[in-house]
């Protein structure tokens, strides 16, 4: 099993909330897609898998790739990869760039899955994050979509924004469900770092996240989902049967995946990460030279501990005493030490050796998963 992961690093405007790498520049479109199409060439040994499970892209914003541009990257994957009517191939879309048209290209291509960044069905939510689409847009996309057959959908939706209240959130939901989409990627806003949002909060000029609100529309999204059919397979991510997302699964299963474009990660399946540049026009450069602007860290066993505890017990997997004790011998019973308060106070359980967040779990999994780690 093996993934592909191209980082399209473009959009039309900027997110208030979003700390992802983009240019509101599409000066360098093409260039980028010449360039990703080159960085294949130079990493085709990278994965030995060739036989592909997911193909994803991700941004930014890859519905404003033209047929030329998807046409050019599926050329060049397929000189070294394969992929089946069976893999997973997504593309993250905006609203208003689906036109017919462009869902028409999609439909003519491998793409099979789309991930519609929908965030609120709400207008005043929609203007608050600063959207490029509006609510009309938000439910038209999913309809066209739906109605040229690309019914393989996700849906990203936002809660916990200021301008949410919970009659809001559970028309969100209503309209959610009413559309029999499959997927439903959920996350609670943030306020990052660098990000227009935080200056606002920081400036008074907004009002700030209201952790309390984020928790209890948390609780509402986990009661509705699962009554309505959703398996909620990850802390943010609610599936139907059949319809987990393979290439995110792949992530938190530890499958290799490579990563190309300017921010994109890579893993080998082992012990090694690596990541390209930030930097659009110095990636460009760089592969133009045949040169790769990565850099690479090998995780030590306690930080490959920690990630595996971190990202496994988000999900409906969880952490297995056999694979941890296997793969970890040396932390299993520092696990089973700091577990125990959480497994008394019905944050996390266990069943048939297996440790799984609770629903209550769920609102402070970072900070159980903190309390698991090694120094």
């Amino acid at each position: 099993m093996s993934g592909i992961y191209i980082h399209i690093p473009f959009c039309k405007q900027a997110c208030h909330y979003c700390n992802f790498h983009f240019s509101t520049s599409l000066k360098y479109k093409d260039d980028m897609v010449d360039s990703i199409c080159k960085e294949i060439d130079l990493r085709k040994d990278y994965l030995i898998e060739k036989n592909l499970t997911s193909i994803y892209f991700g941004g930014g914003t890859p519905s404003l790739l033209s047929k030329e541009n998807l046409d050019q990257i599926f050329n060049s994957l397929a000189k070294y990869y394969n992929w089946s009517i069976d893999t997973e191939i997504t593309l993250e879309a905006n609203p208003d760039d689906l036109s017919q048209e462009k869902l028409k290209v999609f439909s003519n291509s491998p793409i099979n899955r789309l991930s519609i960044g929908i965030q609120s069905f709400a207008q005043s939510d929609l203007e608050y994050m600063n959207r490029a689409h509006n609510a009309i847009e938000a439910e038209s996309s999913i309809k066209k979509a739906q109605d040229i057959g690309l019914i393989n959908i996700t849906a990203d939706l936002i809660y916990g924004s200021p301008t949410t209240s919970d009659k809001t959130w559970n028309e969100n939901i209503d309209k959610i469900i009413a559309f029999d989409i499959p997927h439903i990627s959920a996350y609670a806003l943030t306020v990052e770092e660098g990000t227009a949002l935080h200056h606002f909060v920081n400036t008074g000029k907004v009002k700030p996240v209201d952790e309390s609100v984020a928790a209890n529309q948390f609780e509402i999204l986990m009661d509705r989902l699962s009554t309505s059919g959703y398996d909620h397979y990850e802390i943010s991510n609610f599936a139907k049967k059949s319809h987990y997302a393979v290439h995110n699964s792949n992530y938190w299963l530890g499958v290799p995946y490579l990563g190309l474009g300017p921010a994109a990660h890579s893993f080998d399946g082992e012990n090694t990460r690596s990541w390209n540049l930030s930097n659009n026009p110095k990636y460009i450069k760089s592969i133009q030279k045949n040169e790769l602007p990565i850099e690479h860290e090998k995780l030590s066993i306690e930080d490959a501990y920690n990630e595996f505890v971190l990202i496994r017990l988000r999900t409906i997997w969880g952490i297995d005493i056999i694979d941890l004790s296997t793969k970890f011998p040396l932390q299993k019973n520092h696990f089973l030490q700091k577990v125990e308060p959480y497994l008394n106070s019905n944050h996390v359980d266990i069943q048939k050796g297996v440790y799984r967040l609770t629903n209550s779990g769920k609102l402070i999994g970072d900070k159980i998963s903190m309390e698991l780690f090694v120094e």
